[in-house]
């Protein structure tokens, strides 16, 4: 079974939104795990426009799943992650201001920097995942810096994928194939959904996570969010 780790920051922004703690996240993310998700994922950003620091802080203690942090690897956000040590930190090419995830990572123009944190986060026993893209070069640089992981940027498949999913998923059979003959486990995520992620699942081997975020809640607004978690999961069969 390939694990579901449901991404909560748009949770966060509609408490923004208005102030106070309405929805709760914390209250969600434990019914997220309640209702069948596999892991919980943030993406705490500079600017806090959603999941905040303290979020992070207050979730920790309370996930009982895999907690899985995004960011870009500034030194605030390393100190974040190294003081609250989730199970993974996926490493992300993040803009302080991106409105969301558009990349991967360029992982041979960053090796260095790369490695470094990679080194850091494994120190404190953190699983380590880098986001990328599908180029099989790149994929194989990742390895070299010693991450876990690489979690497969899946927006190009979504945007490919009513015309013609068979051209739309053959980058991430490739990559996929490739990830695991370097000894990369393999995550995915970005605009994976009801409607093309079993497709995906079907045709790329070795996935071992999905975190999916933005069409999932959207999804809960008509379904609720257990009948949700319950409709991904079967996708993930």
């Amino acid at each position: 079974m390939i694990n579901l780790s449901v991404n909560v920051n748009k949770i966060a922004t509609l408490r923004n939104a208005r102030g106070g703690n309405v929805p709760d996240v914390e209250q969600v993310a434990m019914d997220c795990e309640r209702f069948g998700a596999d892991g919980i994922t943030v993406h705490p950003r500079p600017d806090e426009r959603h999941i905040r620091r303290s979020d992070v802080f207050a979730l920790r203690p309370l996930v009982r799943t895999e907690f899985n942090i995004e960011g870009y690897p500034s030194e605030q956000f390393m100190e974040l992650v190294l003081s609250v040590r989730p199970t993974q930190a996926t490493l992300v090419p993040d803009a302080p201001d991106a409105l969301t995830s558009s990349a991967g990572w360029d992982v041979q123009a960053n090796m260095e920097f790369l490695t470094g944190i990679v080194d850091r986060l494994k120190e404190a026993g953190v699983r380590t995942s880098i986001f990328v893209g599908t180029d099989l070069d790149n994929i194989r640089a990742a390895a070299r810096t010693g991450a876990d992981r690489v979690e497969l940027y899946t927006g190009p498949f979504a945007e490919q994928f009513d015309n013609d999913p068979e051209a739309a998923v053959a980058p991430f059979v490739a990559a996929a194939d490739t990830a695991h003959s370097v000894g990369l486990g393999l995550n995915a995520g970005h605009d994976l959904n009801l409607k093309n992620l079993k497709f995906f699942q079907q045709h790329v081997r070795h996935l071992a996570e999905v975190s999916i975020g933005h069409a999932l809640i959207s999804d809960a607004l008509y379904l609720g969010l257990e009948a949700t978690i319950k409709a991904y999961k079967e996708c993930l069969k």
